[in-house]
């Protein structure tokens, strides 16, 4: 399946990181989130990509355009005006990506809508945001997908709070539990699998959010199902996020590294 990764966004709550990088370029560790998630999908045999750009979306081109010359020892030998790049340190990616200009200021629905002649035949498709990562089987999501036949599959998670909790009787603490899940609900975890089918929900409309009408209406349709992810998935929406997946993967303990 083809993977879209929407990455247009402006991380407003990232502050002075995304002043001057798409959200989607912000490092963890030594390359950005988005390299970080296309590596996942890859390695569960997904090497070809649609990305949605917005916000700063040159910069996305630019790094993918020079992304053996960061990553590789390389030759340039102006005599016989060619470059060439050495693969021992970095594997070349077996990757085909489509860099899509979708509008600096559009919504979700609109940017997914603009994408769908680039699917092509295919009936189905991958679809996440270029922010957050996970340790989900794709196979397994994959299968629960086909078997259903509905027209979309969600990844569900449930994510853990962001600050201790203390359990209480009067003043005294009876208990202290560091980042506990949430209030147990799932919610939105991207990681989508959708049908073809699902672009008769979205409209060309710039403003519109796919994560609002559109999933409502596939919900009350009963074409939206939940794959329930109980494992690690973590979005990077503040720099405190980042800071903690840096440290994840600075520490040879990140759950998404295959």
């Amino acid at each position: 399946m083809k993977v879209v990764i929407l990455a247009g966004g402006m991380g407003t709550r990232l502050g002075e990181e995304t002043s001057v990088l798409p959200k989607p370029l912000i490092q963890i560790g030594e390359l950005p989130i988005l390299w970080h998630i296309m590596k996942y999908y890859s390695s569960f045999g997904h090497n070809e990509f649609i990305i949605c750009l917005g916000y700063k979306g040159y910069m996305i081109k630019e790094f993918f355009l020079n992304y053996m010359a960061h990553l590789s020892d390389m030759t340039i030998d102006f005599t016989s005006n060619k470059t060439s790049y050495n693969y021992e340190k970095h594997s070349k990616e077996p990757w085909k990506i489509h860099l899509v200009h979708t509008g600096e200021h559009n919504m979700t629905g609109s940017r997914i809508k603009q994408i769908q002649s680039y699917l092509g035949d295919d009936e189905n498709f991958m679809l996440t945001y270029g922010d957050g990562v996970c340790n989900a089987d794709f196979h397994k999501e994959e299968q629960f997908h086909l078997a259903h036949k509905k027209i979309a599959t969600m990844l569900a998670v449930k994510p853990a709070g962001r600050f201790g909790a203390l359990h209480l009787e009067g003043d005294a603490v009876l208990n202290f539990e560091e980042k506990p899940q949430g209030d147990g609900s799932y919610i939105n975890g991207g990681f989508f699998i959708l049908n073809k089918k699902v672009f008769d929900y979205i409209s060309d409309e710039k403003d519109l959010v796919f994560e609002q009408i559109p999933l409502k209406n596939l919900a009350t349709n009963n074409e939206l199902q939940a794959y329930i992810h109980d494992d690690f998935w973590q979005c990077m929406d503040t720099l405190r996020d980042k800071k903690h997946l840096t440290e994840l993967w600075e520490s040879g303990k990140a759950p998404w590294k295959k």
